[in-house]
Order: C-alpha cells, then structure tokens, then sequence
C-alpha cells in the first residue's frame, strides 16, 4: 500500500509529538529524565507486532521469529513514522535534563 507523502510527514509530526508529550509527563512526574527513551522500544514493539504478549513465555521462538521478521519487514514510511516517536521521547528527555539545569523543578 502507498503513503501520500502529506499523510507520511503528518504522522511523523503527530509521532514526535505525541511521545515528546508523553515523555515529557512521564520524566517530570517520575523525575527520571530518559524513561520515555529506555520505555519507547518496548512500545513499538507492541505498535508491530501481531502476537498476543503471553505467547512471547508460551511459544517463545515462533514469537520472536515473527516478530523479528516483521521488523525486518517494515516499509521505509513505517521505519521513518517509528524513528519519529523515537526522536520526540529522546528530545523530551534533553529538555527536561535542560530545564532542570536552569533551575526549574518540576514537581
């Protein structure tokens, strides 16, 4: 299936967006400046995968097979709309670190 190029750099945006959000909340009221970031592969795992998270304990090894062939898989629209969300928890990670050594305390 083809992107629209329009809908590609929309969803890049709203990716970004949304976890630079996201991470933001979660590092200012955990106070831990990277959990978005260290949290963020975990969820696009669960965003690419088609395997309900028991199987990954029950049947271990097609589990994974799958779904590291998804991964291997995945269009480059995909890989870029991923990378985003990525992007946007590591930033909100350097803005809390930066805010915090200006000497603003959240919470």
């Amino acid at each position: 299936m083809q992107m629209n190029i329009v809908v590609l750099i929309i969803s890049m945006l709203l990716f970004f967006v949304l976890f630079f959000g996201i991470g933001f909340i979660l590092n200012m009221l955990l106070r831990m400046s990277w959990i978005m970031a260290i949290i963020y592969p975990i969820i696009s795992i669960f965003i690419v995968d088609q395997v309900r998270f028991i199987e990954y304990f029950t049947n271990s090894q097609e589990s994974f097979s799958d779904l590291f062939s998804r991964m291997a898989n995945l269009a480059l629209a995909d890989i870029l709309i991923l990378a985003c969300g990525w992007g946007g928890a590591l930033v909100a990670g350097v803005s809390i670190k930066a805010l915090r050594k200006r000497g603003y305390q959240m919470f």
